[in-house]
């Protein structure tokens, strides 16, 4: 029996790899464009760190003029949750992620390189298996799992590494005839990888990223073949990007020790490895300690959450390139219109250790990205947004002219309003612009310097019969309100209160106040000539009577 004979008894259906190395040529692509991909599995939730890790791949593969693309690694078929696939693709294509090729749905894909959901491929891992053995590179182990959990014991009591390697490895030398007799017999066996490395040895990785890593060389002999025929992600990984012509990969730092093994699988098969670029955990300070995002613990590692409560998907995708790449912030501050496309992204720039995630820092990007949005982009998502989560604020933009003039408030200026940081935030935003929400409410009145009721009033009264005319341009509007601020007692100037305080007891922007409190109930406000504008002459003085009276 030799290493070919007890090869072909194992996998006797499997091709020749030359006919695979013919059905995936390598790829026709210009000098210098990178192929990326991104490879979740549908096993849970898509998470926040897939979306980051997409949103890198993509960059590079375009600005390269390369190709990026989705594969599916779904070879652990018992954690496999219904739907997951299409989740995967519904995500990437929320954050405007889609792939050059890879899977569209749970059955359809795009692209010559395919399958791309891995389950699918299982001749091809099999034919590369077969030719490890047929080289005798691998081995089949019939090692069971009494006889690995009495070994990983032994390990222990002696201190030494746990896992199958070295003198540890019980079926890596078995004879093959004996190999071929247990086969024949029915025994449960795996297929494992013949390592030849040795742990007092080292190897110099470079990665994109973290630079230069030293590493003990790899001496485990790994499952490659599992015993439902399937492989383990090491040897997916291997052939995949093999074929499919993969030049870096990205993914995250947790991977990095895995490289002296998938640098050994590589060059074993006689493959060219892809660069490797390993980039920073996510994590999130929690009471002062940094940990990692946790899918268990918080709602904003779930990719979903973010459409939940409305941040748009471009605003989460400013935020991953703010923490991604050093040089962003200030490109962005120098470029306020132009697309994230323009953005080079550079992986060199990346941190090599963990970017904090805040959500709070992500909230202040969200309301500059919102802020670049017309009326009509922010009506058009927060209706889309209150269609499925909102219905009370889906009937206050059933009223499209009038809501877009209410969202055009302050918008489109040199100094935008950015006070919506996501489409959950638009009702409360908005709400006391609609007459029926604002005179129907029992509404309370949070006066500031002037708040006694007989000087509230007469501001009102004085205003409503004297200075107000909805024809007033900007400046003689402010100008009546000094007259009124005159008129009553008070100062015309800010400057003029400030330098004889004890001569006023208020001031014209006093007056302001009890004003866009009558109008809105709020202190705080966008630009109050353009809120009246916007409610026209009856609204006005209706709310300015309501203040009166209440």
């Amino acid at each position: 029996m030799n290493y070919k004979e007890l090869a072909d008894m194992i996998f006797p259906d499997a091709k020749e790899i030359s006919y695979y190395e013919e059905k995936y040529p390598r790829r026709n692509l210009p000098e210098g464009a990178e192929v990326l991909r991104v490879a979740p599995s549908p096993t849970g939730n898509v998470h926040i760190g897939t979306i980051d890790q997409a949103l890198i791949a993509k960059k590079l593969a375009k600005q390269t003029g390369g190709v990026f693309f989705l594969r599916i690694e779904d070879t652990d078929q018992k954690r496999e949750i219904e739907g997951g696939i299409s989740q995967i693709i519904e995500a990437l294509k929320t954050f405007d992620l889609e792939p050059d090729e890879g899977m569209t749905s749970e059955t359809e894909e795009i692209g010559n390189y395919g399958p791309y959901k891995q389950s699918e491929r299982k001749d091809i891992y099999q034919a590369y298996a077969k030719y490890l053995l047929e080289q005798g590179k691998a081995y089949p182990c019939f090692a069971t799992p009494e006889e690995l959990e009495e070994m990983r014991a032994k390990q222990e009591v002696a201190k030494v590494r746990t896992g199958y390697y070295g003198v540890w490895a019980k079926y890596r030398n078995l004879p093959l005839d004996e190999a071929a007799e247990k086969i024949k017999a029915g025994m449960p066996y795996i297929i494992r990888f013949k390592s030849p490395g040795r742990e007092d040895r080292k190897i110099q990785h470079k990665d994109i990223i973290k630079g230069k890593v030293d590493f003990p060389e790899n001496d485990q002999d790994i499952v490659i073949i599992k015993a439902d025929g399937l492989p383990t992600y090491h040897f997916a990984h291997l052939v995949d990007d093999h074929l499919m012509g993969t030049t870096i990969v990205t993914r995250g730092d947790e991977w990095l020790s895995s490289v002296p093994l998938h640098l050994q699988l590589f060059q074993e098969m006689g493959f060219k490895a892809p660069r490797y670029a390993h980039t920073p955990t996510l994590l999130k300070n929690d009471n002062g300690n940094k940990r990692k995002i946790s899918k268990r613990k918080d709602p904003e590692a779930a990719a979903s959450y973010y459409e939940e409560i409305g941040v748009p998907s471009l605003a989460v995708k400013e935020y991953l390139l703010n923490i991604a790449n050093s040089t962003f912030e200030n490109w962005r501050r120098q470029n306020k219109d132009l697309s994230i496309d323009d953005f080079e992204f550079h992986l060199n720039k990346m941190s090599v250790s963990g970017a904090l995630f805040d959500m709070v820092k992500l909230a202040d990007v969200s309301k500059i990205v919102i802020s670049r949005f017309t009326a009509g982009e922010v009506y058009n998502e927060s209706l889309k947004w209150a269609e499925k989560h909102d219905n009370e604020l889906v009937e206050m933009l059933s009223d499209k002219e009038y809501s877009l003039k209410v969202l055009g408030i302050e918008r489109g200026n040199a100094k935008p309003r950015k006070d919506i940081a996501k489409w959950s935030d638009v009702k409360e935003n908005i709400i006391y612009m609609y007459d029926d929400k604002f005179l129907n409410s029992k509404q309370e009145y949070p006066y500031q310097v002037i708040s006694d009721k007989e000087s509230i009033n007469k501001i009102l009264e004085l205003y409503i019969e004297k200075y107000y005319d909805e024809n007033d341009d900007k400046q003689t509007w402010f100008d009546k309100i000094k007259d009124l601020a005159g008129e009553m007692g008070y100062a015309r100037e800010v400057k003029e209160f400030k330098a004889n305080p004890d001569s006023y007891k208020a001031h014209v922007g006093d007056v302001s106040t009890v004003l866009r409190v009558a109008l809105t109930g709020r202190t705080n406000t966008p630009d109050m000539y353009e809120i009246m504008q916007v409610l026209g002459k009856t609204s006005v003085e209706n709310r300015l009577r309501k203040a009166m009276e209440n």
